[in-house]
């Protein structure tokens, strides 16, 4: 057998000189001693942040980052709590994803309260209070708040000055139909209206929640009981059964993260959208076709005086509570979540302004922005953020929302059949989610004893 060096080429020696040394490395190198403690998060941008500040502050044997799709996390968090399965120490969950960490009975939570921590320490003044709202369940608080997501209207201002559209005097929800009814023109005359006032939808569940919202309805209350047969949702859901399928419908199902919603919204043909500031970066990102077109107002109030935003999206840090290490953990968890550097960090890489009231002096949110044609767009956020409406968690969130869908597509079936008073729509409304409160309240019934078990 010939040697080894006779039937390598050069090349080939050279290679496996490489991989020789590159082998001996590994087996002498130390292995990297892992973290003290793990943090799980659900989003990508959010996980890059973190590390980045970890990395800044030196602190990367204390806290290791791991990025996990919603569904692993979930899978992971709930087969902490009700196993002995691994948990990490902080994770980060979306309001959704609540839904299954809440379920069952209150001390079947595998979140610390953190609610006396955040009382000794003052914090309770100093975060916004609605923040707290998804992560609070009595008197006890699961979390600490990511957000605050004020939600602002869109606009295409270089069409609104093409029609002579005065965003001055939009106060409330009736005088945006009346001033937006201006672009409502068929220019080009090919028998379709080019321009329609906002981008709404029957399968726009999160903006038909935050309208209800901001109108004071919603879909419970503090006590967690259901409240869909408000008289304020009953009155959202006639208005926008008018603005999909009115005699002069004003909405165009465009979607903000579906190509053919984005191709609406670059062309003009969905003119205003619902915008948190979580969105203004997706937007700036998805279609920078509309950089230097769009500003962006307060929501129209419902009437005269009230409200002028809403809230879409939420996000908390919970420390797990059979972690051994719960101040350490606190330490992190202040530091990522309260501390001026991510606040700044937080708005300059995701748009999206902190729940801490003491840092929103930072002149960061001063800054023009050209994308929205140079408004300061972070101090209008700030403005509206003592605005934003209560929300209560529930493990019944997503059915509540689907029978008020299943009441809006009923509305709007029965207009496109003919039926376009307002007033018998009202009382129909009524009627529908009358029953809707009594179908989720027997759900609730029904599934409350086998939730029970499965939490403990």
């Amino acid at each position: 057998m010939p040697a080894l060096g006779q039937t390598l080429t050069p090349v080939g020696v050279t290679i496996l000189a490489i991989a020789l040394a590159s082998g001996l490395w590994l087996f002498i190198r130390p292995d990297r001693t892992p973290a003290s403690h793990e943090l799980w998060t659900f989003a990508e941008g959010h996980a890059e942040m973190y590390e980045q500040l970890v990395e800044r502050w030196e602190i990367e044997n204390d806290l290791g980052i791991t990025l996990l799709s919603m569904a692993a996390l979930e899978r992971r968090m709930m087969g902490g709590f009700l196993s002995d399965a691994p948990l990490a120490g902080l994770i980060e969950i979306e309001r959704r994803m609540a839904a299954r960490a809440f379920a069952g009975p209150v001390e079947a939570i595998g979140f610390t309260d953190l609610a006396p921590r955040l009382e000794a320490e003052g914090l309770l003044e100093s975060i916004n209070p609605a923040s707290f709202g998804p992560w609070r369940v009595g008197n006890k608080i699961f979390g600490i708040p990511h957000d605050v997501h004020p939600v602002m209207l869109s606009y295409r201002a270089d069409i609104c000055e093409q029609y002579g559209v005065d965003i001055g005097a939009i106060e409330t929800w009736d005088d945006f139909e009346r001033e937006m009814r201006k672009v409502m023109i068929d220019q080009n005359a090919d028998g379709e209206i080019d321009h329609y006032p906002i981008a709404f939808g029957l399968t726009h569940r999160d903006q038909l929640e935050l309208l209800l919202l901001q109108a004071g309805g919603g879909l419970f209350d503090a006590n967690a009981k259901p409240m869909l047969d408000s008289d304020a949702n009953a009155g959202t859901l006639v208005r926008l059964s008018r603005w999909i399928a009115g005699e002069e419908p004003i909405a165009a199902d465009a979607a903000w993260d579906t190509a053919g919603g984005q191709s609406q919204l670059i062309s003009g043909r969905a003119l205003c959208s619902f915008v948190p500031d979580w969105q203004c970066q997706v937007w700036r990102n998805k279609m920078p076709q509309l950089a230097g077109k769009v500003r962006l107002l307060p929501l129209p109030a419902w009437e005269p005086g009230a409200r002028r935003t809403s809230v879409w999206g939420g996000t908390m840090l919970a420390i797990a509570k059979g972690n051994p290490h719960q101040d350490e953990l606190w330490a992190l968890a202040k530091r990522l979540y309260l501390s001026p550097e991510s606040a700044r960090a937080l708005y300059e890489e995701s748009g999206i302004i902190s729940p801490i009231a003491d840092r929103w002096d930072d002149p960061i949110y001063d800054t023009p922005d050209p994308y929205f044609m140079g408004q300061t767009k972070g101090r209008d956020y700030i403005d509206l953020a003592n605005q934003i409406p209560a929300r209560h968690p529930s493990v019944f969130n997503e059915e509540a929302l689907d029978l008020l869908s299943t009441a809006l597509s009923t509305l709007v079936r029965e207009r496109r059949a003919g039926e376009q008073n307002d007033a018998n729509l009202a009382q129909r409304a009524a009627a529908l989610l009358q029953q809707a409160q009594t179908t989720l309240k027997s759900r609730m019934q029904r599934q409350g004893s086998w939730r029970d078990l499965e939490a403990r």
